[in-house]
């Protein structure tokens, strides 16, 4: 049975999302009564995610114990690639995150994607494979997770990144919505390229892909850190850490509902669970770690940063969710996968809450801009409510679900710093742990400003009139509110945090998740400082933006430091440069030798078939003058001594 739900969990979104890439898109003009293949599209989709969610539930009950199982795939000359599963306390949780937050994501965007806001109006037409996509990406995700072996691995992890630029792109009225999802999947390819030499080289040094013959392998130190390395860059970009950071805030030109799950549950997650599942082998590479220690520091700062100054609200949270992963790929650095997971999964629950509630809005008021809002605190009380449990949880505000995670990463930077022990070197606990307490205090200003900016004060949409969504919209929003505010709770619990042991302890003893310590008072003033600042100048001037006071620093937080455009200048124009010398080469220089190869021949073809197609008597004389030639060479030959 353990083995059919494991089966179940990705093969199910597997067949549904395949079968729905098989009906054709909606007719233009229909409206959502009279569209079938929309009507089709919303049952598969919706129906795959609750299966895959019933599996991985009763996954969650059966698995108290790591479990395998796997059959031979491909035999290359003793190179073993396997297909099968490998499930433990860590992979039946992020299963069942995923496919909860793919299930409401289902269900959201059955009234999301219509081009009004009744059910007369015309829809989508394109929504039949949008939600095939969905399911495709859930199964993609859910195979990294449930995998056995990392070629497997590595499939469901190319498959994500292929699906994420389908539904990045899939609203083609907007036109920066391709070169968004172009730019996601070459900067997610450029680190892909990494993870697949690290792939190999574990695989060929170990004989096999089975993850359980990897870990169990002794690579030598040298090995083993390049493996790591190249890893770690597949991970910078799918995670978007820097420098491979750079797509996911561009990435909220697609739907709402698709920004929810890139951000909460898949694509961003996938890289932070892909290090916590080999973590062995990065515990065996210090430098491996303080690399990812360095990049987590930089990538929460210049994520926090960066959100200060956004006036977009997707923009916000996809900063915010970049610096929220630092967080968990900062405490991977410092030796702490359980607490790494645990933020991995109260994330999924508020970050999730807070896009299809900040999609709420938008489908409301019709705007992204919270320049242009104000005032929806009274005409969207739920909508309101549930944005403040997903901004409490997301600044750490206790006692909601992410104060509890975030808590344990700095608990765990903090013994990093100040005892050392830990894996890798004590200067990256107190990187980590410094960089989470100042990204505390950034987190809460910036979270308070969106809540105030956004919906107290006075109203800037004079011509709108916005209420709560409609019950398909308000239901999942609602829904997810119960993990972001709980699920930190659930740390008390020893089944809970006995599922979350860390991948390199084979004791069986649970692992600590929560921290109750003098030290906890520490995050929760910073963050009352935070938010107390933002607040301050709130109240000073209603109308004015909050962070107006980053003065000269608001452009370069608005940009983020400008490292778009150092990409651009270091990567992007010399590689186009570098391809149009290479066209120009190859179009002058080998098209044009055998181009002109070709044309000399003709030229002489003709200019001898002109000779051939001369008069008779031409030809005649010419014919004699020849004979006339070569008999006079012959006598001028004979005398000569």
């Amino acid at each position: 049975m353990t083995g059919l739900l494991a089966a179940a969990l990705p093969g199910v979104p597997l067949l549904v999302g395949l079968v729905g890439l098989l009906l054709p898109p909606s007719p233009r003009g229909a409206a959502t009564g009279e569209d079938r293949a929309r009507r089709v599209a919303i049952a598969l989709g919706v129906a795959g995610a609750a299966l895959a969610l019933l599996a991985a539930v009763a996954l969650l009950v059966r698995v108290d114990r790591p479990v395998e199982d796997a059959t031979t795939w491909v035999d290359l000359g003793g190179l073993t690639v396997t297909l099968g599963y490998r499930l433990d306390g860590v992979a039946v949780l992020v299963a069942t995150a995923v496919a909860a937050v793919a299930l409401a994501v289902q269900v959201y965007s059955i009234g999301y994607l219509k081009r009004g806001p009744h059910d007369d109006v015309e829809v989508d037409h394109r929504y039949p494979p949008y939600a095939a996509q969905i399911s495709l990406f859930t199964a993609a995700m859910l195979t990294v997770v449930v995998s056995g072996d990392l070629i497997l691995l590595l499939v469901g992890w190319e498959v994500m990144g292929l699906c994420s630029y389908l539904l990045i792109a899939h609203d083609r009225r907007l036109p920066e919505a391709p070169a968004a999802a172009v730019k996601a999947f070459l900067v997610t390819r450029a680190g892909d390229v990494g993870f697949l030499l690290g792939i190999a080289l574990l695989g060929v040094g170990a004989g096999s892909f089975r993850i359980a013959d990897v870990l169990a392998h002794d690579y030598s130190t040298a090995t083993l850190t390049a493996a790591c390395l190249l890893l770690l860059a597949g991970v910078a970009g799918k995670s978007a850490q820097f420098p491979l950071h750079t797509w996911l805030p561009d990435a909220m030109a697609g739907p709402t509902p698709i920004s929810a799950l890139i951000h909460a549950a898949t694509m961003v997650a996938a890289g932070v669970y892909a290090v916590a599942r080999l973590f062995p082998l990065f515990e065996r590479a210090p430098i491996a770690l303080a690399v990812l220690g360095v990049m987590a520091t930089i990538t929460l700062l210049l994520g926090a940063f960066a959100a200060t100054a956004q006036d977009d609200i997707k923009r916000v949270l996809a900063w915010s969710t970049v610096s929220q992963i630092g967080y968990m790929t900062g405490a991977l650095a410092v030796g702490a996968p359980a607490a790494a997971l645990f933020h991995l999964l109260t994330h999924a629950a508020f970050k999730a809450l807070l896009f299809l509630a900040a999609g709420a809005v938008i489908h409301a008021v019709g705007t992204t801009l919270m320049s242009r809002m104000g005032g929806l605190r009274t005409a969207m009380p739920v909508t309101f409510w549930c944005t403040v449990i997903g901004l409490g949880a997301l600044a750490g505000l206790p006692p909601l679900s992410g104060f509890w995670s975030k808590d344990g990463v700095l608990a765990a930077a903090e013994a990093a710093a100040l005892e050392g022990g830990g894996p890798s070197y004590a200067w990256v606990g107190w990187l980590v742990w410094l960089a989470g307490l100042l990204g505390v205090v950034v987190t809460a200003w910036y979270t308070t400003r969106l809540l105030l900016r956004a919906f107290l004060g006075t109203s800037r949409l004079p011509l709108a009139h916005p209420h709560d969504p409609p019950a398909v919209l308000r239901w999942p929003v609602l829904l997810l509110a119960v993990p972001a505010a709980l699920l930190g709770l659930a740390a008390f619990a020893p089944w809970f945090a006995d599922r979350l042991r860390e991948p390199a302890d084979h004791s069986g003893e649970a692992v600590e998740l929560v921290h109750l310590a003098p030290n906890l008072l520490l995050p929760l003033v910073l963050l009352l400082v935070g938010a107390g600042i933002a607040w301050a100048g709130w109240r000073r001037d209603p109308a004015a933006d909050p962070a107006r006071f980053l003065g000269p620093l608001r452009p370069a937080f608005a940009r983020a430091f400008r490292l778009d455009d150092v990409q651009h200048a270091l990567v992007v124009r010399p590689t186009t440069a570098l391809a149009q010398a290479v066209r120009a080469g190859d179009e002058v220089g080998v098209d044009g030798l055998v181009e002109g190869s070709g044309r000399a021949a003709v030229e002489l073809g003709g200019g001898l078939a002109t000779l051939h197609r001369a008069a008779l008597p031409r030809a005649a004389a010419g014919v004699l003058a020849g004979a006339l030639l070569i008999g006079l060479a012959v006598a001028v030959i004979g005398v000569l001594p």
